[in-house]
């Protein structure tokens, strides 16, 4: 049964949004914010309206392996410096430039018309964090009084000390007020109090009152009162599963009906493809950058036509296909960029044009902004995935061919769908429209269809 308590109001501006995630070490082969800088004006032509920049605090350096991550030490790269173990809340990384680089880059990106969040790691630290022996009650304790480090090895932060809060609560305002960014994405959202990030917004909407925030997890608390999206990890992990695992098609509705059930009514799902995790290929983590520029296609397709926050990953745009490991510099290992000469080739400009048509049709039709999701039925549930996005004068319908084979089906009922409908995209794909209200397709492997029809 469906949620029926209801998520926290959420503008029109952020419902009708793109989100482009970039992380500093892969972005450029100096890794800066400087270099970063000097691309916004591409990003900005694909028409984003918020970039979502890794982390840029000063990461921990302590070279003792027994407190890096897992994934840290498999990586074999040597670098001390996680993004995600942070020293010191209050300064950039050096790595990546200074606060005046940052703050440059939050004002070049807004002269640009985007928006800027950062990356809050607020669930533990580095083991050398700068307030460990001046503030010992700002991290958790073991019985025997020794730091108490959490999954990732690192130290737990202690939201029982007031003291911390208020720490943490004066660095959200910090970058809000002295660097103008817009928000932040919450790392490891969950396990940091719910009551805590309420406050925190609260103050933040003080000084910015259209504060965004993005919590990296599926919790129904998160949406109350603090977030205004969540980051869809189940639905992520359904798209991989189905495109490349070969799961039926209908293992996705199957998924988007449980996120719906159990979230707060009008939940903002992040739909992405890949991210900074997801890309990382360390032996475990098969499914990094996706080649087949089809299957590509198709899945980015559902992900901007689908209710939700559309989201594109660092170099996506250009149908970058380097591996991008996120404890890769230019120190360790810095071969690990993104391969911008991609985008003079055919197949980077046929990409990229590809996005900019995908971010043109989000913004300028309301029914994928604002419009309800209504999953069709069809004789091929297996390899068809159909539905409309619906408001008051708009209908949208979706056809998309999952699967890397020919397919012929039939959508069931499409009498809402008229000869007159607008086609705004296709790949693949013949049709017509029989008399009893049935839709008859043929595709080619990843097919899709995207029709407009407006009362």
């Amino acid at each position: 049964m469906a949620n029926q308590v209801q998520a926290k109001a959420v503008s029109p501006f952020l419902r009708g949004s793109v989100i482009y995630q970039l992380f500093l070490r892969s972005f450029t082969l100096e890794g800066t914010l400087k270099a970063a800088t000097k691309l916004l004006p591409h990003i900005a032509s694909l028409k984003v309206d918020i970039i979502y920049l890794c982390p840029t605090m000063v990461s921990d350096d302590d070279p003792n392996t027994q407190f890096w991550s897992d994934r840290q030490n498999a990586s074999k790269l040597g670098n001390p410096k996680n993004p995600y173990r942070i020293k010191d809340y209050y300064n950039t990384d050096p790595e990546y430039g200074t606060n005046e680089d940052l703050r440059h880059f939050v004002d070049t990106a807004h002269r640009l018309g985007m928006l800027v969040i950062l990356d809050l790691v607020y669930f533990h630290c580095g083991p050398t964090a700068v307030f460990i022996e001046s503030n010992p009650d700002f991290v958790k304790r073991n019985p025997d009084g020794s730091v108490k480090n959490g999954p990732w090895h690192f130290p737990e932060l202690n939201f029982a000390s007031t003291e911390l809060r208020e720490y943490l609560w004066k660095n959200m305002e910090y970058w809000v007020q002295q660097f103008d960014v817009d928000g932040y994405r919450t790392d490891v959202e969950g396990a940091v109090p719910a009551d805590f990030w309420e406050e925190g917004r609260r103050r933040m909407e003080a000084i910015k009152p259209d504060v965004i925030m993005l919590a990296e997890s599926e919790n129904p608390k998160a949406v109350l009162k603090a977030h205004d999206i969540s980051y869809g990890f189940t639905w992520s992990t359904a798209i991989k599963n189905v495109f490349i695992d070969r799961k039926p098609a209908s293992y996705l509705v199957e998924k988007w009906t449980a996120m719906r059930d159990k979230m707060p009514v009008g939940t903002l799902f992040l739909r992405n493809l890949e991210n900074h995790d997801i890309s990382m290929d360390l032996g475990e983590n098969r499914w990094n950058r996706i080649a087949e520029p089809d299957l590509v296609k198709a899945a980015t397709l559902l992900n901007f036509t689908i209710d939700g926050i559309p989201f594109v990953y660092n170099g996506e745009e250009i149908a970058d296909n380097s591996k991008h490991y996120i404890f890769a510099n230019r120190d360790f290992g810095g071969k690990y960029v993104i391969n911008w000469a991609l985008a003079n080739t055919e197949v980077g400009i046929d990409r990229l044009n590809f996005f900019k048509t995908l971010i043109a049709m989000r913004h300028d039709i309301d029914a994928l902004q604002f419009g309800g999701t209504r999953w069709l039925a069809s004789d091929k549930p297996n390899e068809l995935l159909a539905f409309t996005r619906e408001t008051e004068d708009q209908t949208v319908l979706v056809a998309i061919n999952t699967t890397n084979s020919v397919l012929e089906a039939t959508i069931q009922d499409s009498r809402f769908i008229m000869d007159f409908a607008k086609v705004i995209t296709k790949y693949g794909i013949k049709w017509t429209l029989a008399q009893d209200g049935s839709m008859k397709l043929q595709m080619l492997p990843y097919a899709y269809l995207v029709l407009n029809q407006e009362i």
